[in-house]
């Protein structure tokens, strides 16, 4: 993939490159939202720009696909380049896009690196950010094409469900003279646009919690940065929220004769659900672990769907984790897999915060399971490959 020339200069200049790739990125986006705000107003998440998580998203990204170019000459990341371009897609992301990146985030190379961009380097690790760019686009064009046209459209409420004390469950349709409700694959998500009270026309994403197939598209919401306080304070049945087509990568693979584990903790139980019900509703037979960690049982949204679905599978095990508040024949603590039974060959899908998701996948590799076959979504910026 990477010329060999430019993979001699990438190698040489990797460490240079990773040593400020933090400073990098933070003077990238300086450059980006001083010659474009309205990126920042309508299309960047203030809070975690604010926070610098998605810097260190994007320099992990970076430096994850150089490294990967370089240790892997004839192999694509196409994991890590799916789960970002599904990012994307949601948000509506264009080609032309890649070029503005590419301005500012050379711009701010210079700056930080000063004479080491010399010509040839200036040229390498413009390669690597095309191959990455154009990869990108084309999977992105892919997912326009089987989804429909990118961007955001009209979606009324029609109700609104109060699942726990920070949870609110929200049940929408196309809004009057909209298209039809189209499929999703269990374990998506959508983004979710609103106008908040400053004028900033504000996008998050937030997974499908109802089942597939249904007349209506359900999001289940946690009280977590400023978008989701404005869907629980004024969002109301009859209101119109704008919404994007179904994207995400964590979704349950061919395979029916497959072990599965399916582990959350907090709102990550809000894709395994929709999991339990596209099974359920398919007749899977083979056997699934259902592990799921929370504060109380109180904390626990969409409880009661949670335990529905996994009943109605004929080989399901349910381990469930409380750190306080434990009920007969739940668990009090954080989830530990140290005594649960992981059937050979089991794919596993997790959701949660990141530790615990580390804490998971370590436990289930020293059980055998291989990493390939262990898959996760993260809510927000991925941070896993930041700080690998």
């Amino acid at each position: 993939m990477l010329s060999e020339p430019s993979a001699a200069t990438v190698r040489a200049s990797l460490p240079a490159v990773g040593a400020a790739i933090g400073e990098i990125t933070e003077r990238f986006y300086a450059r980006l939202f001083a010659a474009h705000p309205d990126l920042l107003k309508n299309l960047f998440n203030r809070g975690n720009q604010a926070a610098g998580t998605q810097r260190q998203a994007l320099a992990g990204s970076i430096a994850a696909f150089a490294a990967h170019l370089l240790d892997h000459p004839d192999q694509r990341p196409d994991a890590m380049l799916g789960r970002i371009a599904h990012k994307h897609a949601s948000l509506g992301v264009a080609p032309e896009q890649y070029d503005v990146v590419h301005e500012h985030l050379f711009a701010a190379i210079v700056e930080v690196l000063g004479e080491a961009v010399t010509p040839e380097v200036a040229a390498a690790w413009d390669e690597v950010y095309w191959l990455m760019a154009n990869a990108l686009i084309a999977i992105e064009k892919r997912l326009y094409e089987e989804s429909g046209e990118p961007g955001l459209r009209p979606w009324e409420v029609v109700e609104r469900v109060v699942e726990t004390a920070d949870v609110v469950t929200f049940r929408v349709r196309p809004a009057a003279g909209g298209a039809s409700v189209r499929g999703f694959r269990a374990g998506q998500y959508v983004s979710v646009g609103v106008t908040l009270p400053d004028g900033a026309r504000q996008i998050r994403q937030y997974s499908l919690s109802g089942a597939p197939g249904e007349s209506v598209r359900q999001f289940s919401v946690k009280v977590d940065g400023e978008v989701s306080r404005h869907l629980h304070a004024h969002v109301r049945e009859g209101d119109v929220l704008e919404l994007s087509e179904p994207y995400g990568d964590l979704v349950i693979e061919d395979g029916g004769d497959r072990p599965l584990l399916l582990a959350s903790a907090g709102i990550g139980v809000t894709p395994m659900v929709a999991m339990l019900a596209a099974l359920a509703a398919d007749g899977h037979d083979a056997p699934v672990t259902v592990v799921h960690g929370d504060r109380s049982p109180a904390d626990h949204a969409l409880r009661a769907d949670h335990g529905t679905y996994a009943a109605k599978l004929p080989d399901t095990a349910v381990h469930l984790f409380y750190e306080r508040d434990a009920e007969p024949g739940t668990r009090t603590g954080l989830v530990d897999l140290t005594d649960i039974d992981i059937a050979p060959r089991t794919r596993a899908y997790l959701c949660g915060p990141l530790p615990f998701m580390r804490a998971i996948r370590t436990q289930l590799i020293e059980k055998g399971v291989s990493p390939a076959d262990i898959h996760y979504e993260v809510f927000g910026p991925d941070l896993w490959l930041a700080s690998a």
